[in-house]
């Protein structure tokens, strides 16, 4: 991956600085309070379709779907990572037990075929993953209806009850995102899992209208290179839409479809569970031009994507903008785009970019080296409108490709973080938890028991241990309510311990604190 030495030289500046907000160990004078933990957002995305991250091929029995999952979930926590987002609507099918579409032919190798023996992946991946600490982000896409080189549709997919809303673009078939129908059908899809699964958040990605399919280029030995697209069958939608008396031109017209629906989609989110985040991953480039040096496709032009509204009106909790393009590219510069983006969010929302993890060491014939994903983790550290990024995907971290997972994991994830907190969702703030903490004098041994402090179930525990000048922070499942501590001949004793209980929004409670006192001698 070429770079100028100025570039190299920045972006090794930017790692530095970032390096000290994730440290294991940060240091306090002796019998202070804890500092505060790290927040951080580090997600990556699972993707379904087409067997890419999970599971590894359609059809395997569900022992080995749950072991492949877990096996995915345990990787995330020795990451240190905090969220997985699991796609679970690949083409309007489920991973799922859905009531309103197909099991997914990913899942098991034909569409409508359930899991023999019966499981549901979705309630098992939330249990497994809140189990771990994780939360698990559930991924639709809204408007897709069959992948290329399917095989045969079930009776309940869409495409056979409604064929009126299926439209075939490309080698794809589409939902008509212009249909009323489409869309009440698609949130409730999308709603019955809100209700139904104890999911963290709903999350789409950059497919509403579909990517433009050429046709033809025009001008090939001129130079021109103008390249007609084939248009989006939305005739009959559309006409509908002036019959009635709509006065929107067509593009402006599909943008207010996707600009409705993603409105709405949000309304209803918060009227069933409010602490349900919504996530919004469009492409990562509004219009070129925007700002002055980018070039490449408009998601506002060729896919009616107004991805700045979205973001300027709050019409989601967290916004990943897929910045699939290396820091030093002036045309799509990561840094550049970043700061952009940061400053179209008017309402405060979380901004999470998204990283073309899958770029390092692949075989693309230009794979990136493993520090253009560690320069851009540090870059995002330094825009201070900008708390966390989504790794696409785990498979690349599965694999460790090129030593990434290992050198994420020795600097930038050395320490573990919190989701940043959603102050926005909140209720009331958790009750400080009842803790007993014991010490016991016979050996080098530190340990804590504790529970909620009122009726409320936490989501996650926060626990401080102070050793000599330096605190230890560790984020513990709610499921876990001890924590004991050996300490070696030698090695510093704790002097003070403090636990925290944190919501779902992320708020952390009031600390209850225990200062030990000198400590006594371990006895021969």
């Amino acid at each position: 991956m070429p770079t100028s030495p100025a570039l190299s030289l920045l972006a090794s500046f930017a790692l530095a600085l970032a390096a000290p907000a994730s440290s294991p160990q940060i240091a306090q004078p002796a019998q202070d309070v804890a500092p505060p933990i790290s927040r951080e957002f580090r997600g990556a995305w699972v993707a379904t379709v087409a067997n890419i991250d999970w599971p590894s091929r359609a059809g395997l029995p569900p022992a080995q779907q749950q072991a492949e999952l877990i096996a995915i979930l345990d990787r995330s926590v020795a990451l240190k990572l905090n969220a997985v987002v699991l796609q679970v609507r690949p083409a309007c099918d489920a991973l799922y037990d859905s009531p309103y579409e197909p099991w997914s032919e990913f899942l098991t190798g034909r569409m409508g075929k359930a899991p023999v023996p019966y499981y549901d992946p979705l309630a098992f991946a939330v249990a497994q993953a809140h189990a771990r600490g994780l939360e698990l982000h559930a991924w639709f896409n809204p408007y897709r209806a069959r992948m290329p080189d399917s095989g045969p549709a079930a009776p309940n997919h869409i495409s056979k009850t409604r064929p009126d809303l299926v439209k075939p673009y490309g080698k794809y078939l589409w939902l008509d995102p212009g249909e009323p129908d489409v869309q009440a059908h698609s949130l409730r899809v999308m709603l019955d899992v809100v209700h139904r699964y104890d999911i963290d958040a709903v999350h789409m990605d950059d497919y509403f209208y579909p990517y433009r399919e050429p046709l033809y280029t025009v001008g090939r030995r001129s130079g021109l290179n103008k390249t007609r697209y084939q248009p989006f069958p939305d005739d009959a939608s559309y006409g509908r839409y002036r019959a009635a008396g709509g006065a929107l031109n067509r593009d402006d017209w599909r943008r207010d479809n996707v600009n409705h629906f993603i409105q709405t989609l949000y309304r209803e989110v918060k009227q069933a569970k409010p602490w349900v985040k919504v996530g919004l991953s469009p492409f990562g480039i509004w219009k070129p031009g925007n700002p002055k040096q980018i070039k490449g496709m408009s998601q506002y032009d060729a896919i009616y994507a107004d991805a700045r509204l979205w973001l300027r009106a709050g019409w989601c909790d967290y916004f990943v903008p897929q910045l699939y393009w290396p820091i030093e590219n002036p045309d799509q510069s990561y840094p550049v785009l970043l700061d952009w983006w940061t400053k179209q969010n008017f309402q405060g929302r979380h901004l999470w970019p998204g990283l073309f993890t899958s770029r390092v060491g692949d075989d693309s014939g230009s794979p990136w080296d493993p520090k253009q994903v560690l320069f851009q983790i540090a870059w995002t550290r330094l825009n201070p409108g900008a708390s966390g990024h989504v790794h696409f995907s785990m498979k690349s971290l599965m694999a460790n490709r090129s030593g990434l997972s290992d050198r994420l994991v020795e600097k930038p994830y050395a320490a573990s973080a919190l989701v940043p907190a959603s102050p926005w969702l909140a209720g009331k703030r958790p009750a400080k938890p009842l803790v007993t903490f014991v010490r016991d004098p016979r050996k080098l041994s530190l340990a804590a028991d504790w529970q909620s402090g009122d009726e409320r179930a936490p989501w996650l525990w926060a626990v401080y241990v102070e050793k000599g000048t330096t605190w230890t922070t560790h984020v513990l499942p709610a499921g876990q309510h001890t924590l004991e501590l050996d300490f070696a001949p030698g090695a510093p004793l704790p002097h003070a311990m403090e636990v925290a209980a944190v919501d779902r929004c992320g708020i952390e409670s009031d600390r209850a604190r225990f200062v030990f006192g000198t400590p006594t001698p371990a006895r021969p």
